[in-house]
C-alpha cells in the first residue's frame, strides 16, 4: 500500500484508541490498553506486521474477495457452533480446524466479515475463550476496507498449520447454573441485547419466552448510527451500510450509562453472538469484568427451573396449524403448476 493512502487512512478511528496503537511502536503498544473494535488504518498496520487476518464469512463469499493474506475456515457460525443448541463444538475438534487454518489464538488477530455482521464479534469472543489476549474486530469489515480503495484478493491464504491444544478461559463466557447464582446479586448487573419482543416473551425462541430476571434490555442494534438500517436496505431506502457503523465513543457512554462499570456485566441474548458484540464495545468502553452468556436464552429458557420473568411458553398445537396451513398452500401450489405444464 502506498504510504500516501496509509496515511490518509490512519486519520479515521474507531472508539479513539485503535489508529493511536497502529501507530505506535510494538512496545508502547504492548503497553497500551487494547482496542476491542478497530478500523481499516489499524487493519492495515496491523497486516504490516504480520497479524493473522480472519475472514469469518463463508467460503463462497470469501472466494469471491477478501483482504489479502486472510484465512478462512467458512462460516464460523455454522462451522463452530451446533446446529441445535448453538453452543460450542467439542474442543479439540476446534481446535483441529483452527490449527488446520493457522489461527492460533496466542498470536494477534484481526476478526472480521460482512460491515456490523455480530458473528464477527462471535469470532473475537471464540478468540478470547481460548485464552487470545491481543484480539480485535474489524466491524467496518469488508465493506470499509473497500470503500477505502483497497485491493481484495481471491486468492485463498494459507498459514502454516498448528497442532493446537486449546483450553477454555472461564473468565470469558459463562454458563447457565453460574447465571443463575448470579440473580439478585448486589454486585452484578445483566444485560439483555435481544429486541424489545423477545425481552417481553411476546417473541418466543425457546421452550419459554421472556428474560432473566432483573436484566435490563438495550438491543445490540442500539450500537450502530443507525439502528434501522437492515430494515432500510431491505426497502431499498438507502444504498449503502454506514448505518452499521458503531456509534461514537461519547453516544455508547451515553447508551450505557445506566449500568455501572465497576460491576461485573453478564451479556447475553439468544446465543451469544449478539451479545459478543455489545460485550467487546462495553470493554472498549472500560467496563471492568464482561462475560457473555454463551448459551444465552435458548440456553436458559430450555432450562424450565430457571427463575424467568413475563414467562410465555412455545404452542406447538399453534405451529403445527400453521405449518399445515402452510403446506396445503404448497400442495395447492404444485398441482396449478402441474395443472399449467400439462396445458401446455
Amino acid at each position: 500500500m502506498k504510504q500516501t493512502v496509509l496515511a490518509v487512512l490512519l486519520g479515521a478511528s474507531v472508539l479513539g484508541s485503535a489508529v493511536a496503537q497502529a501507530a505506535m511502536s510494538p512496545s508502547a503498544a504492548a503497553s497500551a490498553p487494547r482496542a476491542m473494535v478497530v478500523d481499516t488504518a489499524f487493519v492495515a498496520a496491523a497486516a504490516q506486521r504480520g497479524a493473522i487476518v480472519w475472514d469469518t464469512r463463508d467460503a463462497d463469499a470469501y472466494a469471491k474477495g477478501h483482504i489479502p493474506g486472510a484465512v478462512n475456515i467458512g462460516d464460523i457460525g455454522k462451522v463452530l457452533r451446533y446446529d441445535n443448541d448453538e453452543d460450542y463444538i467439542p474442543i479439540d475438534r476446534i481446535g483441529k480446524i483452527l490449527g488446520a487454518a493457522g489461527i492460533d489464538p496466542s498470536k494477534e488477530i484481526i476478526v472480521y466479515g460482512d460491515k456490523g455482521n455480530p458473528f464477527v464479534y462471535f469470532g473475537l469472543t471464540t478468540v478470547e475463550y481460548f485464552g487470545g489476549k491481543n484480539g480485535h474486530v474489524y466491524h467496518g469489515g469488508i465493506d470499509d476496507w473497500k470503500s477505502a480503495g483497497n485491493a481484495l484478493s481471491t486468492e485463498p491464504s494459507k498459514l502454516a498449520a498448528l497442532d493446537l491444544k486449546l483450553k477454555a478461559d472461564s473468565g470469558v463466557t459463562i454458563a447457565t447454573r453460574d447465571v443463575i447464582k448470579r440473580l439478585n446479586k448486589r454486585n452484578v448487573q445483566i444485560l439483555d441485547v435481544r429486541t424489545p419482543k423477545e425481552f417481553s416473551g411476546e417473541d418466543i425462541r425457546a421452550i419459554r419466552g421472556g428474560h432473566i430476571p432483573g436484566a435490563v434490555n438495550i438491543p445490540f442494534e442500539q450500537n450502530w448510527a443507525d439502528p434501522e438500517t437492515p430494515q432500510k436496505l431491505a426497502k431499498k431506502e438507502v444504498s449503502n451500510k454506514d448505518g452499521l457503523a458503531l456509534k461514537s465513543r461519547d453516544q455508547l457512554k451515553a447508551l450505557y450509562a445506566k449500568l455501572d462499570p465497576e460491576k461485573e456485566t453478564v451479556v447475553y441474548c439468544q446465543s451469544g453472538v449478539r451479545a459478543s458484540e455489545t460485550a467487546a464495545v462495553l470493554k472498549d468502553l472500560g467496563f471492568k469484568k464482561v462475560e457473555v452468556y454463551d448459551s444465552s436464552w435458548l440456553g436458559y429458557g430450555n432450562t424450565l427451573d430457571a427463575p424467568a420473568a413475563n414467562v410465555t411458553f412455545f404452542n406447538v398445537g399453534q405451529l403445527n396449524g400453521k405449518l399445515a396451513g402452510l403446506q396445503k398452500r404448497i400442495d395447492g401450489l404444485e398441482k396449478q403448476l402441474a395443472e399449467s405444464k400439462a396445458g401446455k
